[in-house]
């Protein structure tokens, strides 16, 4: 901090600490700087540590001067405004002192839905309108708003503003339904308005809580929403109810939904029940709108349906992931004469794209069509991936990953570094707290003038935080600095898994890449942590195979344990589907169980089994593991690389270990 802004935080740090009686004391000057900043730091994360468990202590002269110092009060006074009771002036003064010294610093936002939180617990309805800023509020503060301009009659488009919340696709939190009484006890939520959201929640897949919403509504407006809903959560059983009544009418929008999950969830069931469907429809056009999801749901189940079901679609009524799943399914089927049939009929932007590029040049090379095949194999080459790297192996030939580095400017990168936001995110980072270092970040990256962004990469990089140095890179369209955005962090944690598991160190960064871009601390929404990303079931059972100790949830986070696990793993996938890497990747990414219902019933080429994964992501995740792998083995070697082990065959189902 710069010395007024240190006295300004000094000046609140004293005020805060009569509030939480805390006393100051002295400390000694650390023998050096480096010494001295890491001493702070540790005071930093201990009284962090403590003020979020609601325990007092003691700041010195060093700590107040820190520039997390505001974060140390923004979490002290989070915990104030909790505990505050109807009056409690102190915290409010307190909150209002600690936002004027912040200004519009990212603390600000966390201290100011605190107090907005303790406001409304309050009913301090006027200062809560005061403070309330929309482009900080979560659902239930937008809410607690409506409730507030209730409570003090300021009633000037209420109306209208709640109706706009009503009005939501999915569940809204507790904190909404004072001003839903509001509205309903105006006369301002008929039925119309009550119909209208149970459709949204139907629209969104929420027939549970449509249900709950359509009780209020008079029995012969719920009747067709209920039968809606039971067609979302039921569609076999309402299909097949339709079907055996021809008397019974039914809007052919609800009967193409359940068809489609239908269609997606259990394939064979609705092949089995497509023709008694088609006769069944209202319309023609209705009848003929059935064979497009029937034709995916087969492709994504790689049955051999599918081709018939998509020669029933003209080619200008396919939609992009229809016109995709076309060329698959032909793949899967060795029909190349479709394959090529299905790429002329995408769009030319989608025949343009690198995997359509190469795909052709597959289905031309299969034909025989060599001097075709060559020219878009070489069409396919500028690529930088792996449908260039497979363009490449076809013709022969080796990769050179087209480098392009970001312009640095080294003084324009310190400038950046000294500027304060970017000192709380360095420091952020340093002391674990990596979300709030996030936020910090676009904080800071939105307040740098164009011409300096770029080099914002090349900090983001220096300080390896390297999720961000990606994020922003792609942002700027910039993908090949390879030197820059493929690092090699924890190089002798990942030798030693290497060598413990003889797993390709290029290979394991490569997962290691995409798995977490290197975050430590990376948590998935599927219960997985840390760099490698296991769940604490899968690590737990690697390390019993491997006899190593069994790791606990916290163990996950430390990058040693992490990486030794997750190279177990995957060389223990590697064996479980007989050495076939693209297959061991798969199962690392959707599990073992998932890849082995997509063994094929024949050998097949493993870029056609690739191609046709039906999860996007484990699909995308194969081909990027892939190319990564091969980028940091050309980065190690300086040498070009051959990606002809990636033409290989994938074993049939009956023949796979």
């Amino acid at each position: 901090m710069n010395k007024e802004t240190c006295r300004r935080w000094l000046r609140l740090g004293c005020r805060f600490a009569a509030v939480y009686a805390v006393a100051s004391v002295a400390a000694g000057a650390a023998a050096d700087t480096e010494s001295a900043e890491a001493a702070v730091r540790e005071q930093f994360r201990a009284a962090y540590a403590a003020a979020a468990l609601g325990v007092e202590t003691a700041d010195d002269e060093a700590l107040r001067a820190y520039v997390l110092y505001p974060y140390l009060l923004g979490v002290r006074l989070e915990r104030t405004l909790a505990r505050a009771q109807a009056g409690s002036q102190d915290a409010d003064d307190a909150a209002a002192e600690f936002l004027a010294q912040a200004g519009d610093a990212p603390v600000a936002s966390i201290v100011r839905r605190a107090w907005l939180q303790s406001l409304a617990r309050r009913a301090a309805w006027s200062a809560f309108l005061e403070q309330y800023r929309a482009n900080l509020a979560t659902s239930e503060l937008e809410c607690q708003q409506l409730n507030a301009r209730i409570a003090l009659n300021s009633t000037a488009e209420l109306a209208a503003d709640i109706r706009k919340r009503w009005l939501s696709a999915y569940r809204l939190p507790s904190e909404c339904e004072p001003a839903f009484q509001w509205l309903r006890a105006q006369g301002d939520l008929p039925v119309e308005l009550v119909a209208q959201r149970v459709e949204l929640l139907l629209d969104a897949g929420e027939p549970s809580f449509a249900r709950t919403v359509a009780a209020r509504l008079p029995a012969e407006v719920a009747a067709p929403l209920l039968e809606r809903a039971q067609f979302i959560e039921s569609p076999t059983r309402m299909l097949d109810a339709f079907v055996s009544d021809a008397s019974r009418e039914v809007p052919a929008p609800v009967i193409l939904d359940a068809w489609s999950r239908l269609a997606r969830n259990s394939p064979d069931q609705a092949d089995a029940r497509y023709r008694a469907l088609f006769d069944r429809m209202p319309s023609r056009d209705d009848a003929n709108a059935l064979a497009q999801p029937l034709a995916k749901g087969l492709a994504w189940s790689r049955k051999p349906g599918a081709l018939d079901y998509f020669a029933r679609v003209p080619s200008d009524a396919l939609d992009p992931v229809g016109r995709e799943w076309r060329a698959r399914a032909a793949m899967w089927a060795g029909d190349w004469d479709e394959v090529r049939a299905a790429i002329a009929a995408m769009r030319p932007a989608e025949q343009a794209d690198w995997p359509w590029l190469y795909w052709a040049a597959r289905a031309a090379e299969e034909q025989g069509d060599k001097d075709a095949a060559r020219t878009l194999y070489t069409a396919a080459l500028p690529g930088d991936n792996y449908y260039s790297a497979m363009a490449a192996a076809r013709l022969g030939e080796r990769v050179v990953p087209r480098l392009e580095p970001i312009p640095l400017d080294a003084a324009q990168v310190d400038n950046i570094a000294a500027a304060e936001a970017f000192r709380r995110v360095r420091e952020l980072t340093l002391v674990g707290l990596r979300d709030l270092a996030t936020i910090e970040w676009q904080y800071g990256y939105g307040l740098l003038p164009e011409e300096q962004r770029l080099q914002a990469i090349h900090l983001a990089a220096r300080w390896e935080i390297y999720d961000v140095a990606v994020a922003m890179a792609t942002s700027h369209g910039r993908f090949n600095d390879y030197t820059l955005l493929y690092p090699r962090p924890h190089v002798a944690e990942v030798a030693a898994a290497a060598k413990l598991t003889d797993i390709d160190a290029d290979l394991l960064y490569g997962v290691l890449r995409q798995e977490s871009l290197f975050r430590t601390d990376a948590a998935s929404a599927a219960g997985a942590f840390g760099i490698a990303q296991l769940t604490p079931a899968t690590a737990r059972e690697t390390a019993r195979r491997w006899s190593l100790p069994a790791p606990s949830r916290a163990d996950l986070f430390d990058p040693k344990i992490s990486i030794t696990l997750g190279a177990a793993r995957l060389a223990e996938l590697e064996e479980r589907f007989g050495s076939q890497l693209p297959l061991a990747l798969g199962a690392y990414n959707a599990g073992e169980a998932a890849v082995a219902r997509w063994l094929p019933p024949r050998a097949i080429d493993s870029d056609v089994w690739i191609e046709n994964i039906p999860y996007n992501e484990t699909r995308s995740y194969v081909r990027r593991v892939l190319w990564h792998g091969l980028v940091y083995r050309w980065l190690e070697t300086g040498q070009p690389q051959s990606a002809s082990a990636w033409i290989a065959t994938v074993a049939s189902a009956t023949a796979a270990p």
